[in-house]
């Protein structure tokens, strides 16, 4: 009985920090989001995966008219997502970082990454689609881990109140909105 009662509180750890749970940007704004989108473990903090590159998603593109981005793992991003990322970058302590294919087996659904990792945070510019130019004042760092901030900052308003953007989790999705 202790075995299968062992066994099972394993199983259900190892399940509440799968990296299985989607990550969806829905930008509803007339700007350009670039940034970094940031998993964690949520114990230890340790591995962090981010992407290499920038991520950009285009001005209006979110649920509503299927333009959003979607990511459902590390690996299945690459071909389904409107906007792949090819690499990612492993951190798995303070001084040691990799940077991983979409395709690396770790990051694979069922991998030592990807089955102990969360979608956490995000750090973002807005930028206007006619000009290119930075849009002052709509950029910021939101997380919903203590592991990216001591204290977890979900919502971000722009000092003119015209633009805001928010992370939440709901069930196994989490979301970025762009306002």
């Amino acid at each position: 009985m202790k075995r299968i009662l062992t066994i099972l509180g394993i199983a259900a750890i190892s399940f509440t920090y799968a990296q299985g749970g989607t990550l969806i940007i829905n930008n509803y704004t007339p700007y350009e989001y670039r940034g970094d989108i940031i998993a964690n473990n949520s114990l230890g903090c340790y591995p962090i995966v981010t992407n290499t590159d920038k991520i950009i998603v285009p001005a209006d593109s979110h649920t509503g008219n299927g333009q959003q981005l979607q990511y459902d793992n590390y690996r299945d991003q690459y071909t389904s997502s409107l906007y792949p990322n090819p690499n990612w970058t492993v951190s798995t302590s303070v001084s040691t970082t990799n940077v991983r294919p979409w395709n690396h087996a770790s990051l694979m659904p069922g991998g030592i990454i990807s089955n102990n990792t969360k979608w956490s945070a995000t750090k973002f510019d807005m930028f206007d689609t006619g000009t290119g130019s930075y849009v002052t004042g709509f950029n910021a760092n939101l997380s919903i881990s203590t592991c990216n901030s001591s204290a977890p900052t979900p919502f971000y308003n722009t000092p003119s109140g015209s633009n805001s953007a928010e992370m939440f989790v709901i069930g196994s999705i989490t979301y970025i909105q762009l306002y």
